[in-house]
């Protein structure tokens, strides 16, 4: 019989339905019935694309002895990190807390009124390689509640205490300086790897908003080291395995320093997140490799990952067929059964497929371990032919990969990261001059503004197969104000600026610590949990506090509100001891402090952004990396939008029919540039 997970919508529950622990998923039934009979919870939080989840439910909840020891000593219950970063949050700090790493699986023990006592991630159903088997833990924690429980109750106490803490002391007195953005860089060029790019050793992860920051520092200082650490990282990855040299894409990590093994699990998040990275390298190079690589990550989230209703899905797993890696993997003879043998052979000598392989069991994982050049003289051919034959083969073999079993995929709507794939979407549009990109950020756009909201309002978290639900975090509201923004500025529809600002209005509202500064993660009418939590640190995604101050301050700049300043400004203070202590893990921090501090320039560009000549000047404007500048179109004798109205003041009118723009500082403007000719000497000079 189906568990009650067979009545919850999140791919990642049901996957757990037939599961013979009586899980439930979290909510009242479940915690009423731990404080009435004084179980203590087993908490397992994990999400569907995650392999050591399958492997902890094959082994150990599909186990029948392990479960009836669960159900008859716990109440055990079931979430989806994804549904509910807000318990994962708080219950991950108290992991790693406890045991010094964190991960998924999580499994966590709860006293009735929640506080955490004992916990970890994945164990083995029996004791192996120096783990305790989960079975084995299971019986000693009950034992330990049932015998010595003041001592767990005590520990509990104690725990909460110190979760309370983290995030509290965070603020400093000191002012808000560039040296912090400084020696943020000099901590990631110490960490960087010039041999494969990237930062640290295995395994590695892509750590987009480092490279992100690390440019807006050279665009400061014109430093080549630092350009250099952002074209070496992005350029090894893109040859590694960790993207999918078939359709577009990028693997949650790599297990190895070279980027070759992938953890093959594809998140929604971090195809974002890169589809940024890769579009600024592209605008502070020209190099066209890193363009192609925006453009072919955006078109497999078009193509695999998009809802019909819209919005974007979240997660491709690792494993098919009950094995990982095995949608991606390819031996010889299958590639020369597709291509023929001379072409075979060719393409296996570019992407490292040999009878050996660079996989289990004599698969390969396709990657580029040397430069194109170098493999056209090894094989006697022009680049460029090379070139577009090798592209030729990569959509046959792509045509033959899609008749095999794909990946399950989590097809669940999150407001937050679908915020992340608008945001850099909406900023492909003009970089890459592509319209379909636009279309798909207006239909996702729209999608989550009719469709995930309350009947107050308010936004909800996330949406799967016509039903959404939960109230909505700090990331979602963070996020999608942010992604709005860089809508409006790829469309210049007034209606996203205000629903931005609308957002931004319920921040400020619902989530600010107005003693602390900053914003807790959940917001002052949220289900109450053991305490609210405030995110600070960069994870997977950007820190909700930081993206928070990112878009209040483009959107101060852009409106004239010091509101929105003041409070980017508190966020910053409030997270200053993030940025001083682990500034590794503040990425997005040093984006927001970097608009906030350095100069950032508000242009305003007068004519109509639809045709030309407007449009062509407005599209070499977006080919050129200048990050500190928000930017407003407004087309003369149309109404003044009122959340405009501030920057546009005394200058709507039209001059001859030719574009202006102004360039502005704080609302002080310089004379505009007339003309294509001026606007064009313009742009040379701010990118």
């Amino acid at each position: 019989m189906p568990n009650r997970l067979a009545a919850e919508s999140s791919p990642y529950l049901l996957q757990h339905q037939n599961n013979p622990v009586d899980w439930y998923p979290w909510g009242e039934e479940a915690l009423q019935r731990s404080k009435a009979e004084e179980k203590p919870i087993f908490l397992s939080i994990g999400y569907s694309a995650c392999h050591w989840c399958h492997v902890m439910e094959h082994e150990s909840f599909e186990n029948v002895g392990i479960a009836n020891e669960l159900n008859r000593l716990f109440v055990c219950i079931k979430v989806d990190r994804e549904e509910r970063p807000d318990l994962d949050q708080i219950y991950m700090n108290a992991v790693q807390l406890m045991t010094g790493r964190g991960g998924w699986p999580m499994s966590v023990f709860l006293t009735p009124d929640l506080s955490p006592f004992y916990g970890g991630t994945y164990w083995p159903p029996t004791a192996r390689m120096g783990m305790p088997g989960f079975l084995d833990v299971v019986r000693a924690v009950a034992d330990a509640w049932q015998n010595r429980r003041h001592l767990a109750v005590q520990q509990a106490s104690e725990m909460t205490e110190h979760l309370k803490q983290i995030g509290a002391d965070e603020s400093a007195s000191d002012p808000l300086e560039l040296d912090l953005l400084d020696h943020d860089c000099q901590q990631l060029q110490r960490a960087f790897d010039p041999q494969f790019g990237g930062f640290g050793r295995a395994p590695k992860f892509p750590h987009s908003l480092d490279l992100q920051v690390l440019l807006r520092a050279w665009s400061r200082n014109q430093d080549p080291a630092l350009l250099h650490i952002v074209t070496h990282t992005l350029d090894q990855m893109a040859r590694g395995g960790i993207y999918d040299h078939l359709a577009g894409g990028f693997a949650r990590y790599s297990v190895d320093e070279r980027w070759l093994v992938p953890h093959f699990e594809k998140m929604l998040y971090d195809n974002a997140l890169l589809t940024s990275a890769y579009l600024e390298v592209f605008q502070a190079t020209a190099n066209p490799q890193f363009a192609m690589v925006a453009r072919e990550t955006c078109d497999y989230i078009l193509g695999w990952m998009t809802d019909e209703a819209g919005g974007f899905h979240s997660t491709e797993d690792a494993d098919s067929e009950g094995e990982e890696g095995k949608f991606y993997v390819w031996k010889p003879d299958e590639i020369t059964a597709i291509l023929g043998q001379e072409r075979g052979r060719v393409f296996c000598a570019a992407y490292d497929v040999t009878p050996r392989g660079n996989f289990e069991h004599g698969h390969s994982i396709l990657n580029l371990p040397r430069p194109l050049s170098q493999v056209a003289a090894e094989l006697g051919q022009e680049e460029t032919i090379l070139a577009v034959e090798l592209a030729k083969c990569r959509q046959e073999l792509l045509q033959v990969r899609e008749r095999r079993i794909r990946p399950g995929k989590d097809d669940k709507i999150l407001v937050s990261w679908n915020a992340l794939m608008i945001d850099s979407l909406a900023k492909a549009a003009g970089v890459l001059h592509e319209p379909r990109y636009l279309q798909a950020a207006e239909k996702a756009s729209t999608f989550l503004h009719e469709q995930l909201r309350a009947a107050d309002g308010r936004l909800l978290h996330c949406w799967r197969h016509g039903k959404a639900k939960l109230a909505a975090y700090l990331d979602d509201y963070a996020y999608l104000a942010n992604a709005w923004i860089s809508l409006y500025e790829a469309n210049f529809d007034a209606r996203w600026l205000e629903r931005a600002s609308e957002l931004c209005e319920t921040l400020l509202q619902h989530f600010a610590d107005a003693e602390g500064g900053g914003f807790y993660f959940t917001a002052d009418d949220h289900e109450q949990l053991i305490f609210r939590n405030k995110d600070l640190h960069d994870s997977s995604v950007p820190s909700g506090n930081a993206m928070a101050a990112t878009a209040l301050v483009r959107l101060g700049k852009l409106t004239g509100n010091q509101t929105y300043l003041n409070a980017a400004e508190g966020a910053l203070r409030a997270a200053m001891g993030v940025m001083q202590r682990t500034p590794t893990a503040a990425g997005q921090l040093f984006i927001a402090l970097d608009l906030l501090l350095v100069p950032t320039s508000e242009l305003v560009v007068i004519g109509d952004a639809s045709s030309e000549p407007t449009a062509s000047l407005l599209r070499e404007f977006q080919q050129r990396f200048i990050p500190r500048r928000v930017l407003a179109a407004h087309q003369p004798g149309q109404v003044v939008p009122a959340v405009l109205q501030p920057l546009l003041a005394g200058k709507t009118d039209a001059v001859d029919g030719q574009p202006r723009v102004f360039v502005c500082q704080d609302f002080a403007c310089q004379a505009p540039a007339v003309g294509e000719v001026a606007i064009r000497q313009l742009w040379q000079r701010l990118g």
